[in-house]
């Protein structure tokens, strides 16, 4: 098996300046294809799961399927929760042996944030497990998290050194100017705070709702410091575009072989798209 933690990925993406791509997956298809993609281009991955994943699909299935796509892998695969919002979620995924977490304090004052954050880091850290921070608010919506535009506000780079010093947080996701979901205009990142923040914390950055966002903006942002890209909005599209693209040649079809099949083939494309994209094919 082929399963490591986050840290370990984002370690060798760090010291080789190239982003490793997180796909958020919800069933057997799009566990398939974020594996086969990774295993053709030799790129090292991030599987996340969400809160509305694990409702959906529930976590002993969640964890299964990727335990079992990784134990075939020869590439590094991660189990990562995605926006996890409480010790006890935290703690569920880690007993289910996810080789990451997700703790997303943002919505609480700084404090807040950095005692709870710090508590997850304390028994996953104990366990070998990697654990990932949010400072600043997001906009748009994940699954069961929504911020509207006028309550997102970025990333302070003095709060995000203080908040790192003090969680001893692996990965620390930021807020720039991306948003979750489908992009109403080109986002326009704040590149100058990135780079602050990468240079008063040091930590490995992830950046969020990146589906969308423009190719060079992509490219600026690894290139000042941004390890994982988180990628969902583009692979739903990918999905429901070729499902729908086969019903409407036969809207007769039956067989979920001959609908999902081909979605997930259209999946792999993008996936496969965004791993060149961020320099991480050919990394494994």
């Amino acid at each position: 098996m082929s399963f490591v933690t986050l840290n370990e990925v984002l370690a060798d993406a760090q010291k080789r300046h190239y982003a490793v791509g997180a796909f958020n997956t919800n069933n057997m298809e799009i566990v398939q294809a974020i594996v086969e993609a990774a295993e053709e281009e030799r790129a090292p991955v991030i599987l996340q799961a969400s809160q509305g994943a694990l409702k959906y699909a529930g976590i002993r299935y969640i964890t299964a399927m990727i335990q079992a796509a990784a134990q075939n892998a020869t590439v590094p695969v991660v189990l990562h929760l995605d926006h996890g919002t409480s010790f006890a979620q935290a703690m569920q995924c880690l007993r289910h042996g996810f080789s990451s977490v997700m703790f997303d304090g943002s919505k609480y004052p700084l404090a807040e944030n950095i005692a709870l954050t710090r508590q997850v880091v304390e028994v996953a850290h104990a366990m070998g497990v990697s654990v990932e921070g949010e400072l600043g608010r997001i906009g748009g919506t994940e699954d069961d998290i929504s911020v509207e535009e006028k309550d997102a506000f970025f990333t302070d780079p003095e709060e995000a050194a203080d908040f790192v010093a003090a969680t001893e947080v692996d990965a620390l996701a930021v807020a720039i100017g991306t948003a979750h979901g489908p992009y109403k205009g080109e986002p326009v990142l704040d590149f100058a705070r990135l780079k602050a923040i990468k240079e008063k914390t040091g930590a490995a950055l992830v950046l969020h709702g990146a589906s969308g966002v423009p190719a060079e903006s992509i490219k600026k942002a690894i290139e000042i410091g941004v390890c994982k890209i988180n990628i969902d909005t583009e692979l739903r599209q990918a999905f429901t575009r070729a499902a729908k693209g086969v019903l409407a040649e036969n809207p007769d079809e039956i067989d979920p072989r001959k609908i999902l099949g081909p979605a997930k083939e259209a999946m792999k494309a993008v996936i496969k798209e965004k791993m060149r994209l961020f320099g991480c094919s050919g990394k494994a």
